[in-house]
């Protein structure tokens, strides 16, 4: 209202009042000497044009001082100031210590806030850095330092471990592509692994990721093409899960990792008996076996030959697990053929040649005696006389544990294989001949000998004779021995 006090009025208790003595808002006395007083000191304010408060006016007359301006019209006066120099600085509310200040102008306070307004817009508009975020600070790597800390307790083995376990983490976390490869030797998981004939490079690979013992095909293959000397042997091998592509390429290499069974089959076993001993080793039923023994022409032998009798080479086996019977049958063929052609037997004739050996291999004793045999029956078929083996007589009879016979064995011509009344050599071989008796076969010593008979079964002491009358002689040694020793009978 326009009888209101002004602010001046307020803090010094002055009222000013006009002839009447009522107030008029002129301010105390002496209010127009301080108003020229803030003119000089402050040229903004009105009155500080044309000079003093007493000076000349243009009229000439004398100059009427300007009333003193309120705190609203010092702002409004700033803030047109500030528009001018095109600033938006945001109206700064007047401090109370400038209110207080006793012979202030209010212009003079209006000018020392205006730097301090201009600073402190200078300092809201200054460009801010943004902060730096350390690559230490993720969370994900905190954890895992800490983890690692409490593990190292553990002693080498439980770093190398949790290392194991948390090494994709690890690559994910700092960016890194996860590795196509485990690390180590695995992690003690036992797997079997099977390298069937015919697998290559790439078909194991794929079969090592499939079993979980690699991490990728990738991995052992990429070292499969760069070495392409490594090469593996069919089989079974005790492998782990989670190993490394070289580490699973090496046991790979190595014999120790091979799972086999030991299978001896003795020279001269029969294939009875070699049934038994695979059954016993493989856990396979016999007559699983003797089934697959039956079907002889599936496994590649001679069109003369009768029966698998005679082509399952004895020797020791290591029988790998999770093969078949006839698998296990074939390997015996397989490696019999391989020592029929290193002996220098064409195919056509494997079967006279096999039986031959197998009748040599069931009546010789001593290694030295083998030719010699071979020798005695060769002279008794090129004089037409009849071999008198009692071995062939005896596994006609359906014993092969024997060699010697009764006389009416010997005296049965339905017996095929009985050759005191059949001419030539038996049907079929008698047994699964050795090196030894094959080699006997081919060659044969060089003699007339046309009798022979071992007198000593223990030692296997064999006499050979030209006559009858001779070998009648060690006849009679023979039986006396027999006769000490009746268990043999």
């Amino acid at each position: 209202m326009a009888d209101e006090p002004s602010w001046d009025e307020i803090f010094t208790g002055s009222v000013r009042t006009d002839e009447s003595g009522k107030p008029n808002g002129s301010g105390m006395p002496g209010a127009a000497a301080d108003r020229g007083e803030d003119a000089r000191r402050d040229p903004r304010a009105p009155g500080a044009q044309g000079g003093s408060a007493t000076g000349s006016g243009s009229g000439g007359g004398s100059a009427v001082p300007a009333p003193p301006m309120s705190r609203r019209q010092l702002r409004e006066q700033r803030e047109e100031e500030e528009r001018r120099r095109g600033r938006s600085a945001k109206p700064a509310r007047p401090a109370r210590v400038e209110a207080k200040a006793v012979g202030a102008a209010p212009a003079a306070a209006a000018s020392e806030a205006a730097p301090a307004t201009a600073a402190s817009k200078a300092q809201r508009t200054k460009p801010t850095r943004p902060p730096r975020v350390s690559r230490w600070r993720k969370p994900g790597t905190w954890i895992l330092i800490g983890v690692l800390v409490v593990v190292l307790g553990g002693g080498t083995y439980g770093v190398t471990t949790l290392y194991k376990q948390l090494q994709p983490m690890v690559a994910s976390l700092v960016g890194g592509k996860p590795s196509d490869d485990y690390t180590g030797s695995g992690d003690g998981t036992k797997v079997e692994f099977t390298i069937v004939s015919g697998d290559i490079g790439s078909t194991i690979a794929s079969k090592l990721a499939k079993a979980g013992i690699t991490k990728s095909a990738e991995a052992p293959y990429k070292l499969l093409l760069a070495d392409t000397e490594i090469s593996f042997q069919p089989g079974t091998y005790s492998m782990f899960k989670k190993m490394s592509a070289q580490s699973a390429i090496d046991r790979l290499q190595s014999d120790k990792a091979r799972i086999t069974t030991k299978l001896v089959i003795p020279e001269g076993t029969s294939l009875n008996g070699i049934i038994g001993l695979i059954a016993s080793a493989t856990k396979i039923p016999s007559a699983k076996i003797k089934a697959a023994a039956a079907d002889y022409k599936s496994f590649g032998l001679p069109s003369n030959a009768r029966s698998l009798e005679g082509y399952l080479f004895p020797a020791t086996y290591e029988l790998e697990p999770n093969k078949t019977a006839h698998a296990y049958l074939q390997d015996m063929v397989d490696t019999m053929e391989t020592h029929l052609t290193d002996a220098g037997v064409p195919k056509s004739k494997w079967e006279h040649t096999i039986i031959f050996a197998s009748l040599i291999q069931r009546e010789a004793g001593l290694a030295a005696d083998f030719p010699k045999v071979a020798r005695v029956f060769q002279n008794r078929i090129d004089q037409g006389m009849l071999l008198q083996s009692d071995a062939t007589v005896a596994y006609g009879a359906g014993s092969t544990d024997r060699v010697t016979t009764t006389d009416a064995e010997r005296a049965d011509a339905s017996n095929k294989y009985n050759t005191y009344v059949h001419k030539g050599l038996p049907v079929g071989p008698i047994s699964n001949p050795g090196d030894i008796a094959i080699q006997a076969a081919v060659k044969p010593a060089t003699g007339s000998w046309l009798y022979f008979v071992t007198v000593n079964l223990d030692t296997g002491e064999t006499v050979f004779s030209n006559t009858y009358a001779e070998h009648q002689q060690a006849v009679a040694k023979f039986q006396s021995w027999l006769r000490a020793h009746p268990d043999y009978q």
